[in-house]
């Protein structure tokens, strides 16, 4: 014990007896300025490419804090526009499969709305059809957002407010079909409205 205490000393010498702090709440604000970046500029580029250079300059930060944090860019892209998703689209359960449907549908459609994550969805969805890593980041997003809706249709089913025998990943599919029609053609509203009367469709 005391070799092991005088190692510590020795280890700790030239710094006041204290091991440097690691930074915490700076990394967490970094990391908030990277994914903030990364949205920005997806929603922004305009075709440009989005790279680790240009995602760092805008963030402030150096390429090699990026990939400490992420294996790629792609991974940034994905964790940005999750995290967004995660903030404004929950899976609530209020008990009540209507209200709870309408709740998520009006959210994905407000969410997906506003700047800097609309723009971002167009542009990674033009983007992924000629490049194989985005298509794959659009797959992984999609998929996380069809789950957290496949969560509210289970909790319903489970309360008896759904029939046993619906298939919930067609009801999933409608959900999201009307949703990325609206959304990339732009020929009709994606409002609360709307929300309301997809999820009585699907229920009725």
């Amino acid at each position: 014990m005391a070799q092991q205490a005088e190692a510590d000393k020795n280890t700790n010498a030239g710094t006041g007896g204290v091991r440097p702090h690691t930074g915490r709440r700076r990394n967490e604000a970094a990391r908030r300025a990277i994914l903030d970046a990364a949205l920005r500029l997806l929603g922004e580029g305009d075709g440009a490419p989005v790279t680790v250079e240009t995602i760092a300059r805008a963030a402030g930060v150096g390429k090699q804090t990026l990939y400490r944090w992420w294996p790629s860019k792609g991974a940034v892209l994905l964790e940005a526009l999750a995290e967004r998703a995660q903030q404004t689209v929950s899976a609530p359960d209020h008990g009540d499969l209507r209200s709870d449907l309408q709740v998520v549908v009006a959210a994905t459609f407000a969410g997906a709305q506003q700047p800097p994550v609309g723009p971002a969805l167009r542009t990674l969805a033009r983007e992924a059809a000629r490049d194989p890593q985005l298509a794959e980041l659009m797959r992984e997003f999609t998929e996380r957002r069809r789950a957290a809706l496949r969560e509210v249709l289970e909790r319903g089913r489970e309360r008896g407010q759904l029939e046993p025998g619906r298939d919930l990943d067609l009801m999933v599919d409608q959900i999201y079909g009307v949703f990325w029609y609206r959304f990339l053609l732009g020929h009709a509203p994606l409002d609360d409205a709307t929300a309301t009367a997809l999820a009585d469709s699907l229920l009725r």
